[in-house]
């Protein structure tokens, strides 16, 4: 299938850096460039009898299959026999795991901490017959519901709380009891963890946040065994049409051979930001998995290579939580999570999410990590005057 991982040209034993550059590139042609430029076709030339792998663009691209070898890579590197599909969005993403695998009598398990969206997800599961069960995150707590599920969905790192649950374990008993295992990697990134070596059947994500990092693009991503769940994913995906443009395919693509550096350096500098909140007394429910005191290290740096890029913690009030996103300099108030660019926002004001008022999400960027700290440091002191 196209979207198959190849994994040619970037040896098994490779760093995260060098697979990162190199991921999803074609064999190079003479006078050809290393990257090639997207693809804009709605349709392609196909005389006699369709054959080839490019017939409609709502099926395939060329500039997907680049993206999707890359994406392949990173999620499962040297497996065969894994594929990747790209989507619109992550939500189109994880939603064509839930509805191509799911009927009506079926029951699911969902994160009762997941993003916010999922309410959206669950109401129409439930709209079409399907047994919508939902747990927290932390301590495990979806294997006591697992019961007859067809599958369960996992967000670990949780959005926006961070609590973390072994994914290994979860996969184990899911698939004792015949359930399929989705993993919502959009947090950890691959480089933080690649959940089909810890279990999961899928790997999805929103390739919206720090796998592209700059907070230009929409995209998502299903990556999982070949065979018969891919197949009805792929399948779903024609279905809706949820696919993303040939220029986004590629910026994408492009994004991603900064990975390796961007990430590093957002979690070392989140690592630097939480151990600097840890000693604040006017900062409570501090949360970074990365943090050894905080209660999901342990499991984390079982399954984690890195920790991720984003830190939450509690002000007293809405009050102070919104002047001290006023006083920041060097953060933006802005959703979602990820980018180069430091983002805050105080999270209970979409509603959707059970945080306190006061519940602050903070996404590290690239910034010099001493010139963030301070303007933490700094917008905290004055929030409280």
């Amino acid at each position: 299938m196209n979207g198959s991982a190849t994994n040619e040209g970037v040896p098994p034993d490779s760093g995260d850096g060098t697979r990162a550059v190199r991921a999803g590139l074609p064999e190079p042609v003479k006078y050809e460039p290393t990257l090639p430029g997207p693809v804009f076709a709605a349709h392609f030339h196909l005389p006699g009898e369709p054959t080839g792998p490019y017939t409609y663009g709502r099926d395939e691209n060329p500039t997907w299959t680049h993206l999707e070898h890359a994406i392949g890579e990173l999620e499962a590197p040297g497996r065969d026999g894994v594929e990747t599909l790209v989507f619109a969005s992550g939500m189109a993403a994880i939603s064509s795991v839930l509805f191509s695998q799911l009927r009506a009598g079926d029951a699911v398990v969902l994160p009762g901490d997941g993003y916010q969206a999922l309410p959206l997800a669950r109401a129409q599961l439930e709209a079409y017959g399907i047994e919508v069960r939902t747990a927290p995150t932390g301590a495990d707590a979806q294997i006591e519901v697992l019961d007859g599920a067809k599958l369960l969905l996992i967000e670990t790192p949780s959005n926006p709380g961070l609590d973390v649950c072994d994914i290994r374990r979860l996969a184990e008993a899911a698939h004792a009891q015949g359930a399929l295992v989705a993993v919502d990697n959009t947090l950890a990134t691959p480089l933080g963890q690649r959940p089909l070596e810890l279990g999961a059947d899928f790997s999805v994500a929103s390739g919206t946040k720090q796998l592209t990092g700059h907070g230009d693009i929409l995209l998502g991503y299903v990556c999982g065994r070949a065979g018969e769940p891919m197949t009805a994913v792929r399948r779903w995906r024609k279905i809706i049409g949820a696919i993303p443009g040939p220029m986004e395919a590629w910026l994408a693509h492009r994004s991603i051979s900064t990975l390796q550096m961007r990430v590093d350096r957002q979690d070392t500098t989140a690592l630097a930001l939480a151990e600097a909140l840890r000693a604040r007394p006017e900062v409570s429910g501090l949360r970074y998995p990365g943090l050894p005191d905080d209660p999901s290290h342990k499991v984390a740096s079982q399954q984690m290579r890195r920790y991720g890029c984003v830190v939450s913690f509690t002000l007293a009030t809405r009050a102070r939580a919104e002047r001290f996103l006023d006083a920041l300099r060097l953060v933006d108030e802005a959703t979602s999570f990820g980018g180069v660019r430091s983002t805050a926002e105080r999270r209970g004001r979409w509603g959707g999410d059970a945080v306190p008022e006061g519940f602050i999400r903070l996404s590290v960027g690239a910034e010099d990590p001493e010139d963030l700290v301070a303007d933490v440091l700094r917008a905290l002191e004055e929030s409280g005057r």
